[in-house]
């Protein structure tokens, strides 16, 4: 069997909070220190070879957490997207947000959008970054859009497939992801690209985010490159 390594690795990062309640810190440590794991993982991705990287990094339900945690998360976002940028470019990463864009503080949104717009021509690789992202959501905003086409005739109903659907989704263009990995011992996908991942194989770490390594990234891939996919088949 030939090993073959994913072109598109999708993460849900969690764990920061459990990993700062150890050690006696606010919930916002761990996120920062997340933050320096986030940078790890992108950079080793793209030198790795891999053409696709999304972050699950803000829920459309983490809204609902208290508004010190909420507002704080936003503002490491905010710098990071305007500090990071220039780093990105070396990369030769393209960047891009899949969520509900619409919902982020507008300071946010005008941040997100620039650093996308700048870093729109980068082929080396592409992070998607899921921001206000919820799966039904984003399934919903579809069928929103697929109706509104239908009623103004840009598409006829019966065109309506798999491929098309697919093509109304925030990760239009791109390659479903071939690797899921959650960290944290978390044995669920928590409503992240719930049509996407309907052939991923999953990789499931009891490691928090914060402690996640690059070689710890590195075993998840060498993981998944041993795995037949068969897609339904025999």
């Amino acid at each position: 069997m030939k090993e073959k390594l994913p072109r598109h690795i999708a993460i849900i990062m969690d764990g920061n909070g459990r990993w700062a309640k150890l050690k006696n810190k606010p919930r916002v440590f761990g996120h920062r220190k997340g933050i320096s794991v986030v940078k790890n993982v992108i950079e080793y991705c793209c030198k790795r070879g891999i053409q696709y990287l999304t972050l699950f990094a803000f829920s459309s339900e983490n809204w609902q957490r208290p508004q010190t945690e909420v507002k704080a998360l936003m503002g490491f976002l905010k710098k990071y997207l305007v500090s990071e940028i220039d780093w990105l470019m070396e990369l030769g990463v393209r960047f891009n947000v899949i969520g509900n864009i619409n919902k982020l503080p507008q300071d946010v949104k005008e941040v997100a959008i620039n650093a996308m717009n700048k870093t729109a021509q980068n082929q080396k690789m592409t992070l998607n970054l899921a921001l206000s992202y919820g799966g039904k959501e984003e399934i919903v905003r579809a069928v929103r859009k697929i109706c509104k086409d239908i009623k103004d005739n840009k598409i006829d109903i019966e065109k309506v497939d798999e491929n098309l659907f697919s093509s109304y989704l925030d990760t239009s263009g791109q390659p479903e992801p071939d690797l899921l990995i959650r960290t944290s011992g978390e044995y669920r996908i928590s409503n992240f690209l719930l049509w996407q991942v309907a052939y991923t194989e999953l990789y499931f770490t009891s490691t928090l985010w914060p402690d996640f390594t690059v070689e710890e990234l590195e075993l998840a891939i060498k993981d998944y490159m041993k795995r037949e996919r068969r897609f339904g088949k025999v």
